[in-house]
């Protein structure tokens, strides 16, 4: 390989066997904050070879906690986002549009993929409905431009009704 060709898959594959880790010098905490990327594929490839008193330990668990606080956030995010387009639907109907539904089918899509990947996450949509309307809910009054009277306290909607496929509510009379 010379001057900045990159590797091709034949080039970087190498076995999965018990492989020397390349650290150039570096001990795996060290390379944490020179380069991620390295530190995983290092991490990754320590934890296959049993060799724990070589992993960073510290930075590990923090970001396996990460991960959980991440997946928690998008779930969220997704709700909020989800709650917001059902509100400007029901609320601003004259403003209805394909790219509303499908902004709407996009976060249903997105919440059920999480719950498909981690079924406890369904629990944390229960609890985290509440507080996503409330954000939703002030967040349909900024976009809207209407006054924040006019959205429901309470969600109008059920945890269960907003991932309904179909379910699009009424626009306003």
């Amino acid at each position: 390989m010379t001057g900045t060709q990159l590797p091709t898959s034949e080039q970087s594959s190498e076995s999965n066997d018990r492989r020397p880790i390349r650290n150039n010098g570096l001990v795996h905490q060290q390379l944490y904050d020179t380069d991620f990327v390295e530190w995983i594929d290092q991490a990754v490839e320590l934890l296959k070879q049993s060799r724990f008193s070589e992993l960073d330990l510290e930075n590990l668990i923090e970001e396996v906690e990460s991960l959980g606080r991440s997946e928690k956030n998008a779930l969220r995010s997704n709700l909020r986002i989800l709650l917001l387009h059902l509100l400007k639907w029901r609320y601003q109907p004259g403003k209805q549009s394909g790219s509303w539904r499908g902004g709407i089918r996009e976060h249903r899509i997105r919440i059920q993929e999480a719950f498909t990947d981690s079924p406890s996450l369904k629990n944390y949509y229960i609890d985290s409905f509440g507080e996503s309307y409330r954000k939703a809910r002030q967040l349909a009054a900024d976009e809207t431009e209407l006054g924040i009277s006019t959205f429901p306290t309470e969600s109008p909607y059920t945890p269960e009704q907003v991932l309904e496929r179909e379910f699009l509510p009424e626009g306003q009379d």
